[in-house]
Order: C-alpha cells, then sequence, then structure tokens
C-alpha cells in the first residue's frame, strides 16, 4: 500500500474516538483529497484509450479491471450508500442528476457483475469527461456528509427497510456477484461505512489503477 495513503488512513482511525473525533473527520478528508488528486492527475496524464486498456486482464487482483471501470465503482457505490442508504433517499445522484446519459452508460448499477471482456466493453462506451464530472459530484456530495456528522452519528444502523430502498432503486445488479453488497452496506453502522467504502475501498482500486496505469505504460 502506498505510504503516504496507509499513514492516512491508520491516522483516521486512530483519532475516531469521542475526544478527537473531529482530528479523526480531518484526517479522513485529507485522505480523499490525496486521493482524488491523484485520480485527477491520472486525466491530466493519460489518453482517452488508456482508461479502457486492460492491460492485466489474467490476474485476479483488482488490476484486472479498467481506470475507467474502477473509477466508475468506487464513486458509484459510494453515492449510493452515501445518498440511498445514510440520508434515506430514493435516489441518488446519478439517478437524480441523469448520469447515465450524460456518462452513456448501459448500467446504472455498481458494476460488480462484469467480468473480463465485458469490463472493457463497458469502459469503451463511458464519456470519460462525464464520469469525472460524476466522481467530481459525489466526491464533494460526501464530503459534506462527512463534514456533516457527529460522534453519536457514528453508531447509526439501517433496518430492512433502508436495505429494501437500495433494492427498489435497482441500483445494485441481482447477479451473485453483487446482490450480497445490501447486507454488506447494511448490517455495517455509519462508523464502518466510512471505513468501507468512504476510505478503504478507494485505496484498493486506486492502487490498483496505478498498477494498470504503470502496465500501460509498459505496453
Amino acid at each position: 500500500m502506498n505510504k503516504n495513503w496507509s499513514n492516512l488512513n491508520k491516522e483516521f482511525q486512530n483519532h475516531f474516538k469521542k475526544e478527537n473525533f473531529g482530528q479523526g473527520i480531518a484526517y479522513l478528508l485529507q485522505l480523499r483529497k490525496t486521493l482524488f488528486d491523484f485520480v485527477c492527475e491520472m486525466k491530466a496524464n493519460l489518453t482517452l484509450s488508456a482508461f479502457s486498456q486492460q492491460p492485466f486482464f489474467n490476474h485476479k487482483g483488482y488490476e484486472n479491471k479498467t481506470i475507467a471501470y474502477s473509477l466508475y465503482h468506487i464513486f458509484r457505490i459510494e453515492d449510493i450508500v452515501a445518498n440511498i442508504l445514510i440520508n434515506g433517499q430514493e435516489k441518488d445522484l446519478f439517478l437524480g442528476k441523469d448520469y447515465q446519459k450524460r456518462l452513456n452508460s448501459p448500467l446504472i448499477t455498481t458494476g460488480n457483475e462484469l467480468v473480463k471482456e465485458e469490463i472493457r466493453g463497458f469502459s469503451e462506451k463511458l464519456n470519460i469527461d462525464a464520469l469525472y464530472e460524476y466522481i467530481t459530484d459525489v466526491y464533494q456530495t460526501s464530503n459534506n456528509l462527512i463534514q456533516s456528522l457527529s460522534f453519536e452519528n457514528l453508531n447509526q444502523s439501517f433496518s430492512k427497510n433502508d436495505k429494501e430502498r437500495i433494492q427498489k432503486a435497482k441500483v445494485v445488479s441481482l447477479n451473485e456477484n453483487a446482490q450480497w453488497l445490501i447486507d454488506y452496506w447494511g448490517n455495517k453502522d455509519v462508523k464502518g461505512l466510512l471505513k468501507m467504502p468512504f476510505s478503504r475501498h478507494w485505496i484498493m482500486h486506486i492502487e490498483a489503477c496505478e498498477r494498470i496505469r504503470r502496465g500501460i505504460k509498459k505496453n
């Protein structure tokens, strides 16, 4: 794991006690900014075609995907969790602001159901400029949510109705590779969600993006 990202993640988790909760939030936001800056740097330095390349197609790790898919997946999940699960809305940003059309996305789901060639085909369809508009919107909206939290909010749990709201929105595929997500998120409290997907999930996939980027350059 990138040492700076790892250290920020540790500091965020170590400071999530009542007496230093504000500092914990600050570390979380700093981690997210550092990671988001890296994501923006990729757009400045890569060709559009690079976003749909799959140099590690046969690997078993997250680097077997594409950069476009990875970014879509990170922020699609965060959008669903922040807005439909935590904020209790019927629609997330993707649905409410017609991002499916803007991105030219064949999906409204998280993309967990896609494998191998399907990931590349999906990535080639995406409008990368619109994808970056979407991830910026999610990033800023989630940061506002994070900044609004009190220490007492961390223990907020979720009900069967909360899970059903996600199901009703059809933003998680019925495929077995995706359907488990609803229980995975819904069985956590807010504190657990801040760790996954609001921080660690980013690190996992953005580190994979860096491996993909290096693989593209070697080719």
